[in-house]
């Protein structure tokens, strides 16, 4: 028995030297994909990091048109950028981020419960993109819960309410310039 734990150990020790070796040869980058063992590990920790008495919680909001269309103009201006309109995570940013920004549509995402995703906003998610938004008030709690009824209408969004998000995503000063010409001009100003 203590023979078969010394070669497991040094089967370990084998293994590792060889992924380090390979790591240190090829760098560590966020343009690379993530192993198999990483999203493995990763969504393990993700579940583990989310307090005990949140993890089954469920959505004290009431789902209301108006509290959708609330949680629909604050995704579009606090989340978009990395996640996209779409929640699909096909962004300049959410693309460049390890791990990727997830495609908030798929079960990796929707089978998580609404406390999971509660935590995930309000804490982030640690060594990656996603920032703890929470600042521990009522109000970012309400805001955070209107948002996990968006994330879970993310499937079901429609062409025109993604067009629609476009018009409240934050804008660059050279956007806002733009538009401000553009308005000028159709108001009889210059070019």
């Amino acid at each position: 028995m203590r023979t078969l734990i010394w070669a497991a150990a040094g089967l370990a020790v084998v293994a590792g030297s060889v992924i380090l070796a390979q790591a240190l040869r090829h760098g560590f980058s966020a343009r690379d994909e993530p192993t198999r063992v990483e999203a493995v590990l990763a969504r393990a920790m993700r579940h583990y990091a989310v307090p005990a008495d949140l993890r089954g919680r469920k959505n004290p909001s009431a789902l209301t048109p108006a509290l959708l269309a609330e949680a629909k103009a604050h995704f579009a201006d606090h989340c978009a950028s990395c996640h996209g309109n779409d929640g699909r995570g096909q962004t300049s940013i959410g693309q460049r981020l390890y791990p990727r920004a997830p495609d908030m549509t798929q079960p990796a995402t929707q089978s998580q419960s609404d406390g999971e995703l509660f935590a995930t906003i309000e804490n982030g998610i640690r060594l990656t993109g996603m920032p703890a938004w929470g600042d521990g008030s009522a109000k970012s709690a309400q805001e955070t819960w209107a948002l996990v009824h968006f994330i879970r209408h993310l499937p079901q969004l429609t062409p025109e309410e993604v067009e629609a998000m476009k018009a409240l995503n934050p804008k660059t000063r050279d956007e806002w310039q733009a538009e401000a010409e553009a308005e000028a001009f159709l108001q009889g100003g210059g070019p």
